[in-house]
């Protein structure tokens, strides 16, 4: 019974964090009515092969609820060999904030090489980086505007896939919410490891002062998280945009081998986190893990079910009450499905991440 006592206690703890998630999760601020835009910020977007998602990028960024004079737009070509570059030459023409630059002889290599150059023109002094394959919101620019006002030196916001029918879909929407439910309450505790560099700013000032991404370059992805772990060594200033509509939406990737290859990217750069960060992260995981596997031992007892249902109870319930606030909605059956198959694939991520390197873009 001593088994049975530990796996109940790690249950209970699992259950109280989840409910410690759903109370330190940021809420959502509404626009005010009167907005003073006085800050001029670059946006910056390194692109490979992406000829296909231009136009939908374009036409987000042409219907963020900003002057036009307080921004501009930096694409950065990183040696695509489709049309990209010619389609975003086209979609720039006549739109004076734009400019559209080609990679030579980079000094980073992958992304963080093109996002260096990038930065490096940018003639305003708040960053923003989003990627081509994403559709920023209207107030995008708006929530960080009102943010950079209050001296953050790096920001971060939600990044939520477009969900559709489809399994694989649901796997990357399902894995997003939980992902950003455990990155926005460290942040909210002061303990931020994670951010999506589809939705993430910067001053350039700090940036430069973080060294650009010189220092992240221990694995060849990484320019969020790794970046934001510069951030943090150097005690600045971090912070959540919460704006209302100020999320970036993208589209997830279809194919299974696909979504492998990106967790396991990420995992790979999770080796490379602060060491409180691994220590919590890891007790968080296992603790989950080891109570999933509690159902085996029904098989020798049945009160063994009992740390597995509470753990799936305080799943069901942190999902089902966040779900809305990434435009997500899942089924009972799905919820319980996909926690299932979240926990098994962070082991199957981790064990991928000792694997080659893979690059950002082939």
């Amino acid at each position: 019974m001593t088994l049975f006592i530990i796996l109940l206690t790690i249950s209970s703890i699992v259950f109280l964090i989840n409910i410690i998630f759903l109370f330190l999760f940021p809420k959502f601020t509404q626009r005010p009515a009167k907005i003073n835009n006085d800050l001029n910020l670059s946006v910056i977007v390194a692109f490979k092969n992406e000829e296909k998602n231009l136009e939908s990028l374009f036409s987000s960024l042409e219907m963020l609820d900003f002057p036009k004079d307080k921004f501009e737009v930096i694409l950065v070509d990183d040696g695509s060999t489709d049309n990209s570059f010619s389609k975003a030459i086209k979609l720039s023409n006549e739109k004076k904030y734009y400019r559209v630059l080609q990679v030579y002889n980079k000094k980073l290599s992958g992304k963080k090489g093109a996002l260096n150059i990038g930065v490096n023109a940018a003639k305003y002094p708040y960053i923003l980086i989003t990627d081509a394959d994403c559709m920023p919101a209207k107030n995008w620019l708006l929530g960080y505007s009102g943010k950079f006002k209050e001296n953050y030196d790096l920001l971060f916001g939600l990044a939520p896939f477009v969900q559709t029918q489809g399994i694989i879909n649901k796997i990357y929407c399902f894995e997003n919410l939980r992902s950003s439910m455990l990155t926005f309450t460290f942040a909210k505790l002061k303990l931020p490891y994670s951010a999506a560099a589809r939705n993430m700013g910067f001053k350039k000032s700090s940036f430069e002062r973080l060294g650009g991404f010189g220092n992240t370059m221990d694995t060849i992805s990484g320019d969020d998280d790794l970046l934001l772990r510069e951030a943090v060594k150097h005690n600045m200033k971090i912070g959540i945009v919460n704006l209302e509509e100020s999320f970036v939406l993208s589209n997830s990737k279809t194919a299974f081998g696909e979504y492998l290859n990106q967790k396991a990217r990420h995992t790979k750069t999770s080796h490379h986190y602060l060491m409180i960060h691994k220590l919590l992260l890891g007790f968080w995981h296992l603790s989950n893990i080891l109570v999933l596997f509690s159902i085996l031992l029904s098989q020798l007892n049945i009160v063994f079910v009992l740390p597995f249902f509470i753990k799936i109870l305080s799943d069901f319930l942190c999902v089902l009450n966040s779900q809305n606030k990434f435009r997500y909605s899942f089924t009972f059956y799905e919820i319980i499905f996909l926690q299932i198959f979240y926990e098994l694939f962070l082991i199957i991520n981790f064990f991928s991440s000792f694997q080659k390197t893979i690059p950002w873009k082939n």
